[in-house]
Formats: C-alpha cells, structure tokens, sequence
C-alpha cells in the first residue's frame, strides 16, 4: 500500500568542526537550512562530511532521520538541549509519518523535484554518542532499531521545509529497514543466516553492506 506523503520538518547541513570534547573533525551538528536547497547526486549543496569512507557518496548522499523517534528518546534519555529540535543524529532530512518499520530498501521517494532511493539503514556510529553526550547510544539505537537511513539521488533537484516526501515507488516491500537492519547490523542473522544470501546479490542496497553480507556469510 502506497502512504500519505510525510511532511518535511527540515532540510539540513553541516561544516566540518572538531566535536565536543575531541580534537576528532565531524560534519553531525546539522542546521536546518531556509529557502528552496538544491540537492545534488553527492547530496544537499554546502553539506559536508569529515569521512567520506563512512559517509557521503552516491550510496549515501542523504540521510534521513524521523522526528517521529524524538520523543522516545526525550522519555529515555531526558530532556536534552540537542533533543528539542531537528539535526540530533546529523540527519540531512527531517519528516514524521515514516520509520524504519514503514520504509524499505530501494523506496523511491519525490524529495521536491529531486527523486531519491533508499540505499540502506545507518549503522550507529560513536560520533552519534559524543555528539549527544550519552556513551551506550550505540546500543541504544542497536537495541531499538532507531536508526534512520541513507538515500541516494537519482535525479537532482531543490526542496525546501514545508515540501512534502511522496513515495512513488516500492520494489522492495519484503525488505522494511527494520528487517535489513537487524540482519546486517542486530545480528538477527545469527538465528537464520539465509536471508543475506539475497542481500549479497541485491543491486539496491549500498555496496558496503553487500560486502558485509559476504562477510557475514562467511565468504
């Protein structure tokens, strides 16, 4: 079933900056941008990342995180000065009415005129954890599943806050990122390794994780 489109609460970006408490460079403290944002096969205009093995790149040119998910985390970890507004987890687009549970892997989505594709979920990394001061966050967004994802651009465009995220095609709907996220990253593969043999060979979802797949296959 096609859903309602998602409002977009922001569009953001980052410049590369040591983070708090470390001489370690990082783009994560997104700012939501005003005005119509040009979006490019390598990502928002005037985004940076400090490592681009990690991050950026076609496969990974967006990331999404669902300020429906902001909340939860205010209950868990208290109220937090970065927790109030869009930009926490250095997500470059920011909607409610889409999660992890209601997205899949190569969703196609109208984001203004550009069209993107989702390439994968994030992987939880400990700049999230320094950035939000909490040291268990991996496992915090391990243990939930509270992830967001990456897509990549398919056709540039501009979008602005207050545009709406249209889902225009879905040819994945056995793979919601909840699935693929506990398979390549939760260790769901542990009690049925099978599924990755898919994955492996699944020209949608970013190289990187086709090779983790491999790995985890032990091939």
């Amino acid at each position: 079933m096609i859903q309602a489109p998602a409002p977009i609460i922001a569009l953001l970006a980052g410049k590369v900056a040591p983070l708090r408490a470390s001489d370690e460079p990082s783009a994560i403290a997104k700012q939501p941008l005003t005005g119509p944002v040009t979006i490019t096969p390598l990502g928002i205009t005037g985004d940076e990342q400090a490592d681009r093995i990690h991050h950026g790149g076609p496969d990974m040119a967006l990331h999404q995180y669902p300020f429906d998910h902001y909340a939860a985390w205010r209950a868990e970890l208290g109220e937090h000065p970065l927790l109030g507004r869009p930009g926490a987890f250095g997500e470059n687009i920011s909607t409610t009415g889409l999660t992890e549970a209601s997205v899949c892997l190569g969703d196609r989505f109208r984001l203004g005129t550009a069209l993107i594709e989702v390439s994968k979920a994030r992987q939880p990394c400990w700049k999230q954890a320094n950035h939000l001061g909490q040291p268990d966050m991996v496992a915090r967004i391990v243990t939930t599943r509270r992830s967001g994802w990456y897509t990549r651009v398919l056709e540039p465009g501009t979008a602005a806050a207050g545009d709406l995220l249209t889902l225009i095609d879905r040819p994945r709907p056995n793979w919601p990122l909840t699935r693929l996220f506990g398979l390549i990253i939760a260790g769901d593969h542990k009690r049925d390794p099978g599924p990755l043999q898919e994955l492996v060979d699944e020209a949608l979802l970013a190289a990187d994780w086709r090779e983790r797949a491999r790995k985890l296959l032990g091939r």
